[in-house]
C-alpha cells in the first residue's frame, strides 16, 4: 500500500484508500519541538506541551501505544522525560542518532506489530518524509495538524476494553518476562515453566465480545483467515446453536495478557469446520496456539466428527500455517490462496507440560 500525501498544504500523510478504523496501535513521537518546546540541547530548559501530552494519554486510555525516535543525547532525553512525570509512557524508546525510519523499525521488533500499525509525528518536513519514503504504511503526522490527525478513524477504535486500557502495562510485563529470559540458564521449556502459565478457555460471553472483535481487527499475524467480524455478527454466532465461539485467556507470575485467542467452528453435519483461529502477536512465544488448536480437536474427537480449516494466506500469517501442520493438519484442497486443511484426529496432542489448562463453562 503507497501512501501519498492527501493534500498540498496538510501535514498527514494518510493512504488514499478506505482508512481502516482504529489501525494504528502506536504512536511514535519525536521529542525537541514536539513533545516539548524548544532543543534540549541547545536550549537545556525546554517546556513541555500539555496539550500533546493530553493527547498522548487520551490515546493511551484506548489501548494506543506510545514510543520515541529522537536524534538526541539518550541520558539527557531519559533524565528529562523522567523529571517531567512522563518516562513510563513510552515503551522501547529510540533515542539515537540514526535514521527516524530505521528507529521506528526498531520499535516494530520490539513490540512485535507490523509497520502499518505506526504512526510517526515529528515537527521537521525532512524527517516525516525519510520515514514515508522508508516506510509508506506508517501514518506520518505534523504535530501542527496533530488535532487533525487523531480525529481520523485510523487513530479511533471500536471499542475499549479492559485489555485496552491495560495494554500499556501488559507491555510493561512483558519487558520483565523478556529480562528474565535474556539471563535464563536452561532450555526453552524450563524458562516457559518457569513463568506458571495458566491458559484458560471459554464459551464466549456477551462482555468478550468487543475484546473479540478488537481481536480480528487488530491482529494479522496470527489470524488464519485475515477475516474481521463485527460485534453484532460475533454475538449471532455466539447464540448460534450450529457455531461454537471460544475466547482463550492466558496468565502468568508477571500479571494478565487478557484475552488472547479466538477460535470460531461450525458444527457441521459429520464434519466441524474452523472457519477462524487466531492468537495475539503478544504470545507468538509462548506456544498456547497449539493449546486452542488441540483443545478444538479433542472436542470434534468426543464428537465423533472430522476436522476441516479454513485457511487464507495473507502474506503475513505465516505462522498461523505453521500452527496448523504442527496440529497434523494437511491440505486438502486449494483455490489459489484459499486453502481447505484437513485433521488428523489421531494426532491429537495434549496440553505442554509447562502450561495449565482451565477449560471455563
Amino acid at each position: 500500500m503507497s501512501v501519498t500525501t492527501e493534500r498540498q498544504d496538510s501535514g498527514v500523510f494518510v493512504a488514499p484508500e478506505k482508512p481502516r478504523r482504529g489501525r494504528v496501535k502506536c504512536v511514535v513521537w519525536d521529542l525537541d519541538n514536539t513533545l516539548w518546546d524548544g532543543v534540549l540541547l541547545e536550549d537545556g530548559d525546554v517546556t513541555v506541551r500539555p496539550a500533546v501530552v493530553e493527547r498522548i494519554r487520551e490515546l493511551d486510555g484506548k489501548g494506543v501505544l506510545h514510543s520515541i525516535a529522537s536524534k538526541n543525547d539518550r541520558d539527557a532525553a531519559l533524565a528529562k522525560l523522567t523529571e517531567l512525570g512522563l518516562a513510563d509512557l513510552f515503551l522501547y524508546p529510540q533515542i539515537n542518532w540514526n535514521a527516524k525510519s530505521d528507529s521506528v523499525k526498531n520499535i516494530a521488533r520490539a513490540l512485535n506489530l507490523g509497520i502499518d500499525a505506526f504512526a510517526f509525528v515529528d515537527d521537521q518536513e525532512f524527517e516525516r518524509a525519510e520515514v514515508a519514503h522508508e516506510l509508506p504504511d506508517v501514518v506520518c503526522v505534523d504535530v501542527a495538524d496533530l488535532d487533525e490527525a487523531l480525529s481520523r478513524p485510523e487513530f479511533r477504535p471500536r471499542f475499549v476494553t479492559d485489555e485496552s486500557a491495560r495494554r500499556r502495562d501488559m507491555y510493561r510485563s512483558q519487558l520483565a518476562r523478556d529480562e528474565l529470559e535474556e539471563g535464563f540458564v536452561g532450555t526453552n521449556e524450563e524458562f516457559l515453566a518457569s513463568l506458571e502459565m495458566s491458559f484458560t478457555i471459554s464459551p464466549a460471553r456477551r462482555e468478550d465480545l468487543q475484546r473479540a472483535e478488537e481481536l480480528t481487527v487488530r491482529t494479522n499475524q496470527l489470524n488464519s483467515t485475515g477475516r474481521t467480524y463485527s460485534y453484532d455478527e460475533l454475538d449471532a454466532l455466539r447464540e448460534s446453536p450450529d457455531h461454537l465461539l471460544l475466547v482463550a485467556s492466558l496468565t502468568d507470575r508477571f500479571g494478565g495478557y487478557g484475552k488472547i485467542g479466538l477460535v470460531l467452528v461450525e458444527k457441521g453435519q459429520g464434519v466441524w469446520w474452523l472457519r477462524m483461529l487466531l492468537m495475539s502477536c503478544r504470545v507468538m512465544s509462548r506456544g498456547v496456539g497449539m493449546v486452542l488448536l488441540n483443545h478444538v480437536l479433542r472436542l470434534a474427537a468426543e464428537a465423533g466428527v472430522a476436522v476441516r480449516a479454513d485457511f487464507v494466506e495473507t502474506g503475513r500469517n505465516r505462522m498461523m500455517q505453521v500452527t496448523y501442520a504442527f496440529a497434523g493438519f494437511r491440505e486438502a484442497e486449494r483455490n489459489g490462496a484459499n486453502v481447505v486443511l484437513e485433521a488428523d484426529l489421531g494426532a491429537v496432542q495434549p496440553p505442554p507440560p509447562y502450561v495449565r489448562l482451565e477449560i471455563g463453562t
